[in-house]
């Protein structure tokens, strides 16, 4: 029987549980149907109880949130359009970022995630993205734009494109991005009419680190112009997750034999 590696998922909002409530089904649903088990990590626990959970767990899934980051955290002054900030959010995705980057253990951030890991390591954001892209389409446009996708990347053998066919297309529910990259990182897919960041990765060959800035758990029972890219995305961090698995399992073996 495979191995269903456990992915920690925090609470999207520790202020607005409806829209928590939500959200976070949806993410469930797309790791379990890679093959993952969902751990829910609630926002109202001590750093303490937080670590106790995620050690046993595999890998690191950081999702959306109404929330912004609070752009003191990258030396920024507050623009007139950034959200209020959800400190209980903030440190437990610090805490599981911090596990993940000690242990290697995969990561995947999605939104407000690829956001909040950006300023983890190091980079800061664009607070209101002006352009005539619909990057605040919402939920209900299933196909919103196109991103172009680095050829040379991990997303591009991930998602299946080439230099023959660079772009996918992606849902967006966002007025936030990406600046300057965070340590470790690197772009690796842009909104191709106003060059706005779309996706992060790591840039460590033995750690799997990927971010996106559209919701490819929303787009994993749509059409296959969405579904294939998004249902891709979760079945290789699931896969690394498993990976990551073992790898501690026989840790532990030897450590007690």
């Amino acid at each position: 029987m495979m191995t269903m590696p456990r992915i920690a998922i925090p609470i999207p909002h520790s202020g607005d549980r409806e829209y928590a409530e939500r959200a976070l089904p949806q993410y469930e649903e797309a790791v379990r149907r890679a093959g993952g088990e969902p751990v829910r990590i609630e926002l109202d626990q001590t750093p303490a109880q937080v670590m106790k959970q995620i050690e046993r767990c595999d890998a690191v899934l950081l999702p959306g949130s109404g929330a912004d980051v609070d752009p003191q955290k990258y030396d920024a002054e507050r623009h007139e359009k950034t959200a209020p900030a959800d400190s209980k959010r903030d440190t437990v995705d610090e805490l599981l970022l911090q596990d993940a980057y000690n242990m290697h253990k995969p990561i995947l951030g999605i939104c407000y995630g690829l956001q909040t890991l950006n300023v983890y390591r190091s980079g800061t954001l664009v607070q209101d993205i002006e352009s005539a892209i619909p990057h605040r389409a919402g939920r209900a446009v299933v196909k919103a734009h196109t991103v172009a996708v680095e050829p040379d990347s991990q997303l591009a053998a991930i998602v299946g494109v080439d230099r023959n066919k660079i772009e996918i297309a992606v849902n967006s529910s966002h007025h936030q991005a990406a600046d300057i990259v965070g340590d470790g990182l690197r772009v690796v897919a842009r909104s191709p009419l106003d060059g706005v960041i779309e996706a992060l990765e790591g840039t460590l060959p033995d750690h799997f680190v990927l971010a996106v800035q559209w919701h490819p758990e929303r787009s994993v029972n749509d059409g296959p112009e969405l579904a294939e890219s998004a249902r891709a995305i979760f079945r290789a961090f699931i896969e690394a997750a498993r990976t990551k698995h073992e790898e501690l399992a026989g840790e532990l073996e030897r450590h007690l034999t």
